[in-house]
């Protein structure tokens, strides 16, 4: 079986590009990397690497073994955290948003069950607002949603723009109120978009409203509206809006976890698989 250092040290250099930088990720020095990376290619008998004085590129060979190479030390890093997590029991009840229900929440609510079997999860979407405040009449544990403008409570786990789209086909109607879809309730999107309309001189009328990001988003693509949108949350059939078409610019939207005054160990556990998300790409993809 292939050496796991080895592997670790042949998937850093592949993703850093050098063996410099992957030295620096590994916090090991630059000739350990070069005879790791020497000794897999002597236990796999191929050259995995194409070396240059200015770059280092992968050969086929190494092109081949990349997947398998992830795939084994994801499987080490789940039965190493399976070892080493608590045992964990109780049930929590999670508050999510729309924009993150749809895009990496899955995955790291999968992780979180595979570690933890005893816990059961609920899961409850809606709008930042009110699951803030079910969170605050206890009939939560956990909320993610998005943070409300000028406040700073809860735990950031990423920001992001927010952004006003309408359909590819759309137009303007130069001299015409802005035709808007916004959520039905009150909510951070919402907010933010009509404080900023409210600021300029442009003309505005709400024809749309719908509870979830899925119908407002459907009634931009239908050509009917314009609506912001998280970044992320822009789809084919969008095309976004800015100061060049007379729209006023948006501020960025902060995703944070809210925790009940006392949370159990269940839902600290949760808390902070949630918070790695930080620490993955910058959203979910809707």
């Amino acid at each position: 079986m292939l050496d796991l250092e080895l592997l670790r040290a042949f998937v850093a250099v592949a993703d850093c590009g050098g063996f410099h930088r992957a030295a620096e990720q590994l916090h090991l020095t630059q000739s350990t990397i070069s005879q790791q990376i020497k000794r897999l290619e002597l236990e796999t008998r191929r050259p995995l690497f194409r070396r240059t004085t200015r770059s280092v590129a992968l050969t086929d060979e190494g092109e081949m073994l990349l997947g398998d190479a992830r795939r084994l030390l994801q499987l080490e890093e789940a039965a190493r955290q399976r070892l080493v997590a608590p045992r964990l029991s109780g049930s929590v009840r999670l508050g999510v948003v729309e924009e993150v229900a749809g895009g990496s929440l899955p995955s790291a609510l999968g992780r979180f069950a595979a570690l933890h079997r005893g816990v059961k999860l609920e899961v409850q979407i809606g709008v930042s607002a009110e699951l803030i405040e079910q969170l605050n009449a206890g009939r939560l544990d956990l909320v993610f949603a998005k943070r409300p403008l000028g406040t700073s409570k809860g735990r950031l786990v990423w920001r992001e723009p927010l952004v006003w789209t309408a359909a590819d086909t759309f137009d303007l109607v130069p001299g015409a109120p802005l035709p808007l879809a916004l959520y039905r309730e009150r909510s951070v999107s919402r907010d933010a978009a009509l404080s900023a309309l409210r600021d300029g001189e442009l003309g505005w009328e709400i024809v749309y409203t719908s509870p979830s990001l899925t119908g407002v988003r459907a009634a931009a693509v239908a050509g009917l509206a314009v609506t912001p949108l998280p970044l992320s949350a822009v789809t084919p059939g969008l095309r976004i809006l800015g100061m060049g078409d007379g729209l006023p610019p948006l501020p960025d939207l902060e995703f944070a976890i809210y925790e009940k005054r006392r949370p159990d160990k269940a839902a600290e556990a949760l808390a902070d698989a949630l918070l790695t998300l930080a620490r993955g790409p910058l959203r979910p993809t809707i």
